[in-house]
């Protein structure tokens, strides 16, 4: 497997993801989240998606929906569909050969570390809206924003300039960790309550 460094990564913002949605009752999947307009159940399919793509990406396909129009999916048990998703794209990357260098994404060739990196900031920073969303005290860890930070300062600008995937970058309040003052480059308000919507 190439560069476990950035395996791990992955890893552990799937973890992370994982232990998000197997935490929220059933009756909570349509409550907004800090993504304008969409419920949790919606994030949760746009993240499924996305990570689809990531895999994809590397064997070849595409995924089987637009993750910018997640609403009409996932009518059946969320967290399997999910695990279906995190397992290919685990798959992909351990399949990658020893020294792998540019890796296919659904953002174009990157170096592996960042390729990870941003499969891991998709997967986490989605898991943060359902969490908060879903009442659940299951921050991002500032250990995984660390391993995360590389790959969102890599291509997040570009991003937002670009597709306008980000929303703009918020204030960093010098008193932020490491955990908020990624969500805060990311556009989410680190602070974001169900009562901010």
């Amino acid at each position: 497997m190439a560069d476990i460094r950035g395996f791990e990564v992955l890893t552990r913002a799937h973890a992370y993801l994982g232990e998000v949605v197997a935490g929220v009752p059933v009756s909570v999947w349509g409550a907004a989240t800090p993504c304008d307009e969409w419920t949790a159940r919606q994030v949760l399919n746009h993240a499924r998606i996305d990570q689809q793509g990531y895999g994809l990406a590397i064997t070849g396909g595409r995924p089987d929906s637009d993750p910018f129009h997640p609403a009409d999916a996932l009518d059946g048990d969320p967290a399997g569909e999910l695990d279906k998703a995190l397992r290919q794209v685990a798959d992909a990357y351990a399949g990658l050969p020893p020294g792998a260098g540019q890796v296919p994404t659904p953002l174009g060739p990157l170096p592996l570390p960042l390729a990870a990196g941003a499969a891991a900031m998709d997967a986490a920073v989605h898991a943060w809206d359902i969490a908060v969303a879903t009442g659940q005290d299951r921050p991002l860890s500032a250990e995984l924003a660390e391993g995360i930070r590389p790959a969102a300062d890599h291509l997040v600008d570009r991003l937002r300039d670009a597709y306008r995937v980000f929303a703009p970058a918020l204030t960093v309040a010098p008193d932020y960790d490491r955990a908020e003052a990624l969500l805060a480059f990311l556009g989410r308000d680190p602070h974001w309550t169900p009562a901010s919507s």
